[in-house]
């Protein structure tokens, strides 16, 4: 097509080939075509022209597109110029209140922009493109449709405020960043609170889309200014456990009131799950609000209401059963424990209530393994956290993690166990599979399974020995039914992961004499099923059992070989008179002995064979490297 246009019906046809376009040279040519059209004398004629005549929502969007484009250039267009673009939106907007939701996005995104980038020029000593908030109340009176407009406004502005623009300098972007957020962000926030408010205090018509609608815009809106990055840290998001929200000292009457929570617990037992959601997004930036905002009874009375709105949900858990509440759920539980130690939660006076009710909570999710498996990484946080704290709690309070911790391993082994029979008569994806996921629940577990050891080390003990049995029976079975073995070999696997597991997790400053010997129990058993697999190959072998060994070795051998270890560790009493392994040395052996049954038998196997190199790279880390090929040789 070419490159020069005048009329609508040209402009239009460049609308077809850039957004619906399947010929790929047509969209070439579009594109050229509006870059032509950005750089054109006439561009704000044109855009005039397809808002105003345009008989398609893509030719708005075209004009809303080459309007961002025209006024984010470095060289900006004259202060006149960018005041009458946004006004003219700003009107059109208002006198078009029903346009296509994503043309509405893209004209407001213009005006967010411009407002950024203006921010502090100044026409006849006013801050002239600081009026937006202004501006935007004029909305706020008009009907549902206009304040959604007027919301979406505020919201794209703070998303745009908090958008860094990486070619041009980061001085200045957290310059006006700083300056939105000590002037206009904490206005914004108690302005959408208020809207809130106003939606509480009168029915809600769930039916009514429109009324939906802006409450998901306000909620939006919130959750923008609570993600605000206030000291210019740009934090990392996917370290999302580790989040605190630095909220300026400024607002803390907002956050001091009791009302403000509430408000947030009430929408979420008030609205339909596509919004509670977002509710419950809110609530999670709560509770991460950074501690030093409050003084010590300010912050025991934040947290006591934030656990009395825990309590609320729990017991009324219909919503959770919606995956986006649940998830959401289980980050704000997990941030709960980030932001508060263990002492501090047991004096909360709902503490022993609530425990009982998230540990009910938890060991129902995972009863439900195939429930939202990535949200059960946040559930055991929380129990991993709260473990780990527990030799540091000063209180006399009670924590009880020793009543509720051997109930959670107890539920992750065995709903594990019983999800084999599931996936493979089901012919289901096997969690195993995931090795990243088991991992990062495996290292978050053996905290976890280390507290009252005893009823976790009798517990795997028993499901050992019976599963054992089985496979052993199936072996020598006539009748090889494949089904059962595949069962069997599955709970097996399973079973080496969560020995490998409790093992791995032993802490010098909190085992005893007993742990070590409870290792040295379990341990065994490992071995022994080592020792079975290994004679009977190549016929008898199964690689997700072999994978399973393989990081039961490597969790062994960080807790229990090495010079830095006492060699007279209780682990290999029971070792000694089952097995014959004295100490690490013979340890040592034994995985020589492995690794190369594996490079012998595994050869085709490139996920065993991998992490055969990767454990044997391991070893070679802490011994010479003669020391380790005499022990390959032997």
């Amino acid at each position: 097509m070419a490159l020069h246009f005048q009329s609508l019906a040209e402009l239009e046809v460049l609308c077809t080939h850039l957004y619906t376009g399947t010929d790929l040279a047509q969209r070439i040519e579009a594109e050229k075509a509006l870059l032509e059209l950005i750089d054109s004398p006439e561009c704000l004629s044109k855009c005039q022209l397809l808002l105003e005549q345009g008989t398609t929502s893509y030719a708005q969007l075209l004009a809303a597109t080459c309007l961002s484009k025209l006024v984010s250039r470095v060289s900006p267009l004259p202060v006149e110029r960018r005041i009458d673009i946004r006004n003219y939106i700003l009107n059109y907007v208002a006198s078009q209140p029903k346009l296509a939701p994503f043309v509405i996005q893209a004209l407001i995104q213009v005006i967010a922009k411009i407002t950024k980038l203006g921010w502090f020029e100044v026409q006849k000593d006013q801050l002239v493109f600081r009026q937006i908030i202004a501006d935007v109340k004029t909305f706020l009176q008009g009907t549902v449709e206009h304040c959604v407009i007027g919301v979406i406004i505020l919201s794209e502005l703070t998303q745009e405020m908090n958008l860094v623009d990486y070619s041009r300098p980061s001085a200045k972007h957290r310059k006006i960043a700083t300056s939105f957020r000590d002037t206009s962000l904490k206005d914004i926030l108690v302005l959408a609170c208020s809207l809130l408010k106003e939606v509480l205090a009168k029915p809600l018509n769930l039916q009514d889309e429109r009324q939906q609608n802006l409450v998901m815009q306000v909620l939006k809106l919130v959750l923008n200014c609570l993600n605000f990055d206030f000291i210019g840290s740009s934090a990392d998001e996917s370290a999302d456990d580790l989040c605190t929200v630095q909220i300026p000292t400024t607002w803390r009457t907002i956050f001091l009131e009791p009302e403000t929570l509430d408000l947030f617990f009430n929408l979420y037992h008030s609205l339909p799950p596509l919004l509670s959601q977002l509710a419950l997004s809110c609530l999670v930036q709560f509770a991460s609000t950074r501690r030093s905002l409050f003084s010590s009874p300010e912050r025991a009375k934040y947290l006591g209401n934030l656990i009395k709105g825990v309590k609320r949900i729990l017991e009324n858990p219909q919503g959770l059963s919606d995956p986006g509440n649940y998830h959401e759920f289980c980050r704000f539980l997990a941030r709960l424990k980030t932001n508060y130690q263990l002492g501090e939660l047991v004096m909360v006076k709902e503490y022993s209530e609530v425990i009982r009710l998230i540990a009910n909570f938890t060991i129902t999710s995972l009863q439900h393994w195939e429930f939202a498996p990535n949200s059960v990484h946040y559930l055991l946080t929380l129990w991993q956290r709260m473990v780990a704290s527990v030799p540091f709690v000063k209180s006399t309070e009670p924590h009880l993690l020793d009543t509720y911790a051997p109930e959670i391993t107890k539920a992750f082994i065995t709903s594990r166990l019983e999800s084999v029979a599931i996936v493979v008569r089901d012919h289901l994806d096997d969690p195993l599979d995931d090795t990243a996921t088991v991992f990062q629940q495996l290292e978050q577990l053996c905290t976890v399974s280390r507290c009252e050891y005893e009823k976790t080390c009798t517990l795997l003990v028993q499901l050992f020995d019976q599963n054992a049995q089985n496979y052993q029976k199936l072996l020598h079975s006539a009748s090889g039914i494949t089904v059962d073995m595949a069962i069997q070999e599955g709970r097996l696997a399973w079973l080496v992961y969560l020995v490998g597991t409790v093992v791995g997790g032993r802490l010098t400053y909190t085992s005893t004499d007993e742990h070590d010997a409870m290792d040295g129990e379990l341990s065994c058993r490992v071995f022994q099923l080592i020792s079975l697999m290994d004679t009977g190959l190549p016929k008898c072998s199964n690689e997700k059992i072999e994978l399973a060994i393989l990081w039961f070795l490597d969790q062994f051998r960080k807790t229990y070989v090495g010079d830095q270890l006492q060699r007279t560790s209780k682990v290999y009493a029971r070792m000694s008179e089952v097995l014959g392994i004295t100490d690490d040395n013979h340890v040592l052996e034994t995985f020589m002995t492995k690794i190369v049954t594996n490079l012998k038998y595994w050869g085709r196997c490139e996920p065993v064979i991998s992490r055969t190199l990767q454990f044997l790279n391991d070893l070679s880390v802490g011994y010479p490297f003669y020391y380790i090929f005499d022990h390959l040789y032997e």
